[in-house]
Parts: C-alpha cells; sequence; structure tokens
C-alpha cells in the first residue's frame, strides 16, 4: 500500500478513537449524574439484605476522618450526629439521599426517645417523606446501625401491627438519668468505643493514644459536645468514677504518662468479645477479622464461664451444708 494512503488510515484510525474516548466520557458523565439525582445508585428493594462486610484485607483498626479543627465552634446536636456515624464507618457519603434521610430519621428517633414519647413506623415515614417510602427498609437499617454505633441503643419493634418500636440500652450507664421529665442522650456507644480502643491496645491505651482517637471523630478536650458534653471531664472523671475506666500513670515514666484500662464495672457488664463486635461493626467487617483480638475475647469467654460454674458449684455446695445443718437443728428438737 502506497505510503500517502497508509498515513491517511492512521489518521482515520487516530480520529475514531478520539471520537470514542470523548463518547465514553460524555456516557460516564450522563452516568454520574443520573446517579447523583438518583435516590441511591443502586435502589433498595423491599426485603433487600444489608451489604455484607468487607473483606479482613481491608481492615486494620478503628477508622476515622479528620474533622474540623479544635479551634472551630461547637457544631449542633443535628451536626454531632451526622460527625458521630461518619467517625464509626467511612461508608457515609453525605451526597447519598437515603443517609441524608437516615440522619434526620436519627434526629426524628432521639427526640421521641428523650420525651419518651411512642415511636411509630407511620411518623417516621412522614420524615422520610413519600418519593423515599419504597427505600424506607434501607433507610431504617441505616438508622438503626447510626443508632446503634453512636447511642449503644437497639431498635427493637414491639408491635407488628402498629409497627411501633423501641429504644433498648444494651449498656445502661448510671449518670443516663432523667432531666427535667426527659431522658439524657446516652454515651454507651462512645463508651463501648473507648473499651475497644484499650482492648485493641492490648488492654491499655495511654492518653496520648486515645486523644489520638477521638480528634479524630471530632471530639477534642475542652470542647463542649452537645451529645457528651466536656470529652475530658467525661472520660478522666466521670466514667473513671462510674468504674467503666481506669485513668493511671504509667509507672517509671518521665515526664509522667497516663493511661486508660478497663475498670471494674467495664468487666462486670460486657464483655472483650461484645467490644470486638462493636469494633467490627464499626469496621464493617466480622470479629473473625481480628484474629489475636478474636483468640482473646474467646479465651475471656472460656475464662468467664469456668468462674461462673465455680461460683454455681460454691452456690450449691453452700445450699447443702446449710440444709444439713438446719436438718440436724430440726432432728434435736
Amino acid at each position: 500500500m502506497p505510503r500517502g494512503q497508509k498515513s491517511k488510515l492512521r489518521a482515520r484510525k487516530k480520529r475514531q478513537q478520539t471520537r470514542s474516548v470523548a463518547q465514553g466520557a460524555k456516557a460516564a458523565h450522563a452516568v454520574g449524574e443520573e446517579e447523583e439525582e438518583s435516590p441511591s445508585s443502586s435502589p433498595v428493594r423491599e426485603g433487600t439484605p444489608p451489604s455484607s462486610p468487607r473483606s479482613c484485607a481491608a481492615q486494620g483498626g478503628l477508622r476515622g476522618r479528620a474533622s474540623s479543627s479544635p479551634e472551630a465552634g461547637s457544631s449542633d446536636a443535628s451536626s454531632d450526629v451526622d460527625e458521630g456515624y461518619r467517625a464509626g464507618s467511612s461508608q457515609v457519603s453525605l451526597r447519598d439521599p437515603l443517609n441524608r434521610k437516615a440522619s434526620m430519621l436519627v434526629q426524628f428517633i432521639m427526640e421521641k426517645y428523650k420525651k419518651r414519647e411512642p415511636i411509630v413506623q407511620a411518623d417516621m415515614l412522614k420524615v422520610v417523606k413519600r418519593k423515599y417510602k419504597k427505600h424506607f427498609p434501607e433507610i431504617l437499617r441505616r438508622t438503626s446501625e447510626r443508632v446503634e454505633l453512636i447511642f449503644g441503643l437497639e431498635l427493637e419493634e414491639v408491635d407488628p401491627i402498629s409497627r411501633s418500636y423501641v429504644l433498648i440500652n444494651k449498656l445502661s450507664l448510671s449518670s443516663e438519668d432523667e432531666v427535667s421529665g426527659e431522658r439524657v442522650l446516652p454515651k454507651t456507644g462512645l463508651v463501648m468505643t473507648l473499651l475497644a480502643v484499650i482492648f485493641m491496645k492490648g488492654n491499655r491505651a495511654t492518653e496520648a493514644e486515645m486523644w489520638e482517637f477521638l480528634n479524630a471523630r471530632g471530639i477534642y478536650a475542652g470542647r463542649r459536645h452537645s451529645i457528651f458534653g466536656e470529652p475530658r471531664k467525661l472520660i478522666t472523671e466521670d466514667l473513671v468514677q462510674e468504674n467503666y475506666l481506669e485513668y493511671r500513670q504509667v509507672r517509671f515514666r518521665s515526664p509522667p504518662v497516663y493511661e486508660f484500662v478497663w475498670g471494674p464495672r467495664a468487666h462486670a457488664e460486657t464483655t472483650k468479645m461484645k467490644v470486638l463486635e462493636v469494633l467490627a461493626k464499626i469496621n464493617d467487617t466480622v470479629p473473625r477479622c481480628y484474629p489475636d483480638l478474636y483468640e482473646e475475647a474467646l479465651r475471656d469467654e472460656q475464662e468467664r464461664a469456668e468462674l461462673q460454674a465455680v461460683a454455681r458449684a460454691s452456690t450449691v455446695a453452700r445450699s447443702r451444708v446449710g440444709s444439713r445443718a438446719k436438718s440436724r437443728r430440726s432432728s434435736h428438737t
């Protein structure tokens, strides 16, 4: 083939490739716009199961995102709930309409909880709006997950006919009393997460490690949080006084270094396995994805079972001794 014709063919092919690339980019842009406008990039149908946990390879610890600087002004309750959840799961996208609706539903449910008012599906659907009614099961799933991770409350249906729900506190804190007839928003989710940090750090976490974790979640010493109050007072005084945490100086360290460990009440009211489940849920995975922590949690479960068995045997033995003594006294009389 003459050289001139070859040059023309190459030029024609190059123009075709350029047009193909341009068309592909235009199509991709159109798809992106369509996904952004739709309620969800992959519409959720009634009964669709929640997404499965991601592979263990992606997990490394408690994930978080850098948030605003400590000098920024204190956020309101709404942004604190969003921030608290984004701290717990990097999967949240604020551009996803279903996530925005879930955030609104969290606010609605927690207001009902504080005022001790019934939580019914009909009212929740009004918050979600008719446009998103078909996506309600997925929105409710995301809402339940956020409420559990942030507040340690489980949303449970109590009446399938009226579709009414209640919030169950998994780990009651003595500080969570009523104020002016309203409940105080529980701090259980934060407590369980702090216990997870300690567990992950070898059952002791330095003060620097704890604040590094909290700062990554927008919680700073000296900056009041609308849910948790003043964080330093909460974790170094309140939770210590309630025996959920121990705050102590590390021996033989200069300058002085302080650390946190589980308090006696934490050991009594929860287990390493439960805390590991919280850690896994935060990272969208399963406890077995942390083999060392999982093995330690299993040993802890076994030790607890053995101690309970010994305690039961001791109780039975004392009961038998008491019965024999009572029988002897009866025979003498």
